[in-house]
């Protein structure tokens, strides 16, 4: 929607999660950050006209992003126009540690139906997991399940996929079935509620790591437990 204060809500969300950074930059064609002393008119203004565009930190040494881009209704679940919003932040223990804190700000301030935290180092592998065509076999690696396209997805309140860190809005905790007491222990003692009534989920302690046979595993039961992430069954 036009300017309805979202973005700037998603920038805030980042800079309280982690104390010192400034989004206070946008790059120039030759990739340097260009000051903006004006940010928060500046990033109204681009969202009126739909755009968020990519915004930094100004430190090459530790680069903090963020930016977003629509998606046509017909490449989206349940056939809606929809705005994706991606942050990245280097993988040092600082970063680590406000992960959990940046997924809910930016979530929370976007008003998302899901999200996640993925390292870079699993994101490639974790993509093959995506069936591009209906009509033919598609066998993810290392026992993954074979996931959907967005536009065959019968509700956006529904992941896509997870990651690491996982944000569910009330309306996706809804649509997956969590939380179960019983059968989300687990992960429950990983959960935090968040003010709108989602939760934020951590699969395991440390970052993902799919060489890590605990991990892969908790990745697959989690896969398991919720069949409707990626569209593989349509909720009931």
């Amino acid at each position: 929607m036009s300017n309805d204060g979202r973005t700037l809500a998603a920038v805030h969300g980042i800079e309280r999660a982690l104390p010192g950074v400034r989004l206070e930059w946008e790059l120039s064609q030759a990739g340097r950050p260009i000051a903006l002393p004006q940010r928060d008119g500046w990033l109204a203004e681009a969202s009126t006209r739909g755009k968020f565009p990519l915004l930094c930190n100004g430190d090459e040494n530790y680069p903090v992003t963020v930016t977003g881009w629509g998606r046509p209704a017909g490449l989206n679940a349940g056939g809606q126009s929809q705005f994706e919003v991606h942050a990245e932040l280097p993988l040092d223990a600082a970063s680590i540690a406000a992960a959990a804190d940046v997924l809910e700000g930016v979530a929370e301030g976007a008003r998302a139906f899901w999200g996640r935290v993925l390292p870079d180092g699993v994101a490639p592998e974790m993509a093959k997991q995506i069936r591009h065509s209906m009509d033919q076999p598609h066998v993810p690696p290392r026992g993954l399940p074979a996931l959907n396209l967005p536009q065959h997805i019968p509700s956006p309140a529904i992941p896509h996929h997870l990651g690491w860190l996982n944000y569910w809005s009330a309306a996706a905790a809804q649509a997956i079935r969590f939380p179960d007491p019983v059968r989300d222990a687990d992960l429950l003692s990983r959960a935090r509620r968040t003010a709108t009534g989602g939760w934020v989920v951590r699969l395991t302690e440390t970052p993902l790591d799919l060489d890590n046979p605990a991990h892969l595993a908790a990745l697959l039961r989690a896969y398991e437990r919720f069949p409707e992430i990626g569209g593989r069954v349509t909720p009931g």
